[in-house]
């Protein structure tokens, strides 16, 4: 049976229209990499700072700036991210022994799964745009949270917002 050159196209053209769709919150299987090389992690283990860590991390939080926002369904680093990064990458500069935990956190919609690897990209883009303002890999870890750590608990716009960011924590100090 010989197929119409109308009806081959046809299916061309429906092939490639859903190629270019993006999956909807909840179809995507599983986490992804970031572009950071992050992988989500099936279960967060916490973070428990020591009390010198604390220290520097509240110093961080002060003179730089410690949390970047998203947009909802995104990873990319806004104006007002770029400087806080900026700001994030001369502190780091000034205490070169630091090394972080960049942990990338979304709004509770869309699924377990779906918001694991939305936080995994989070926390690549501020990883990667960190390594661009030259502050070494070496120093600086990834981990996904998804939607399981907010930081606001209520539920609509204003805490959704405040959800979804990239939040770099002081892990160590490293090899001096």
């Amino acid at each position: 049976m010989r197929c119409s050159p109308l009806f081959i196209a046809a299916c061309a053209a429906l092939t490639l229209s859903a190629c270019a769709k993006r999956p909807a919150p909840d179809t995507v299987a599983g986490p992804i990499a970031s572009p950071g090389g992050a992988q989500a992690p099936a279960a967060p283990a916490p973070i428990t700072p020591s009390p010198q860590t604390a220290s520097l991390q509240d110093a961080l939080a002060a003179q730089a700036g410690d949390r970047v926002y998203f947009g909802l369904d995104s990873y990319e680093i806004s104006g007002e991210a770029m400087s806080t990064l900026q700001a994030q990458a001369a502190w780091l500069a000034r205490n070169p022994q630091v090394r972080v935990l960049i942990a990338g956190n979304c709004d509770e919609r869309g699924t377990r799964e779906y918001n694991l690897a939305l936080g995994a990209r989070r926390a690549g883009a501020v990883r990667d745009t960190l390594v661009r303002l030259g502050v070494a890999p070496a120093r600086m870890q990834t981990v996904s949270y998804g939607k399981e750590r907010p930081i606001d608990a209520g539920s609509g716009e204003d805490a959704w917002s405040r959800n979804r960011n990239g939040h770099t924590v002081v892990l160590d100090l490293g090899p001096r």
